[in-house]
């Protein structure tokens, strides 16, 4: 078993977010002119770290929707975000674990994204062997089922090469080593599969019959078909799970050399230590806490793996 990582985040309570009655009325007419019926419940989903709108809408016939919208001029960050990941939901093959897009409009400035509702919870916190063997299976099913990649999107070697420099100004006791095992990282990330990246648990929905499905696909590049494994495994790592001995069982990530897993631990928690140095944005205010947390999962992992003393 890992030792826990104690945290006060507030699971499924991270976000701030525009609410269904701040949209324009000619957004909110736009919405539910694409949905056919007027919306009577909208429920915002309080996971995830960014500001814009995202909301299960209720129908009057009973139908249920999830709908993404940002401002493009207030929010343009997150407007652009949106748009990407409509261009990426576009381009995933049929079968892939994920809510299909199925439209996306702009008006009055702001850009609408509609998504396929899925009933669904996120994982247990802290994360249960049940949900990780689920949520594990689901992300070998994507690997197989996104290689090759489809074309058209960026690679995990040209995506992370800032990364390992961000150990030249983190200060750690070990910054040096860890650099050096992260400035390997170009030959290990290389690949040909599509990986999500951010695959967490406030962007999975586990259903009622097993399964699970990743949403957010806002990040996404070609890569080892493994890596997705492994980032899934840092939240169970953190709230005591014993993924090590997941990782020897596991399909994918049981052939991979110890070294390989050990240098894009080092690639992320570069990633992660810079990022929770930053400074709190007043749109996502438990952001920086998430970051440091997972920086901390990773340091300590690596260290045992590495044999290094605390």
């Amino acid at each position: 078993m890992g030792r826990v990582i104690p945290t006060r985040i507030p699971h499924g309570r991270t976000a701030r977010r525009v609410e269904w009655a701040h949209l324009p009325p000619a957004v909110r007419d736009a919405v539910e002119t694409r949905l056919g019926a007027p919306v009577e419940e909208a429920v915002s989903q309080g996971a995830g770290f960014t500001p814009g709108f995202a909301s299960v809408l209720t129908c009057a016939d009973g139908s249920r929707h999830f709908v993404k919208a940002a401002s493009v001029r207030a929010q343009r960050l997150f407007a652009d975000s949106y748009r990407e990941e409509a261009r990426k939901l576009g381009a995933l093959p049929p079968g892939t674990p994920a809510p299909r897009l199925l439209w996306t409009d702009e008006v009055a400035d702001w850009f609408l994204l509609g998504i396929e509702y899925v009933d669904g919870r996120a994982p247990l916190r802290p994360w249960t062997d049940a949900d990780l063997s689920l949520t594990s299976a689901m992300a070998v099913e994507m690997a197989s089922l996104l290689t090759p990649a489809p074309p058209g999107l960026g690679s995990a070697v040209d995506e992370f090469a800032s990364w390992p420099a961000l150990w030249e100004r983190l200060d750690h006791p070990r910054a040096a080593e860890i650099g050096a095992l992260a400035a390997r990282y170009a030959d290990v990330v290389a690949g040909d599969t599509l990986v999500h990246t951010d695959i967490r648990d406030d962007n999975i929905l586990v259903l009622a019959d097993g399964r699970a499905v990743l949403c957010d696909w806002n990040w996404p590049v070609v890569g080892a078909a493994w890596l997705d494994s492994l980032f899934l495994l840092i939240g169970p790592r953190g709230d005591g799970l014993d993924v090590d001995a997941h990782i020897a069982e596991h399909p994918l990530l049981g052939g991979v050399p110890p070294e390989h897993v050990d240098v894009v631990l080092a690639l992320i928690l570069g990633y992660f230590a810079a990022s929770a140095n930053e400074p709190v944005p007043p749109t996502s205010p438990h952001i920086r806490a998430a970051q440091a947390w997972q920086r901390d999962v990773i340091d300590q992992w690596l260290a045992e793996r590495r044999g290094w003393s605390s």
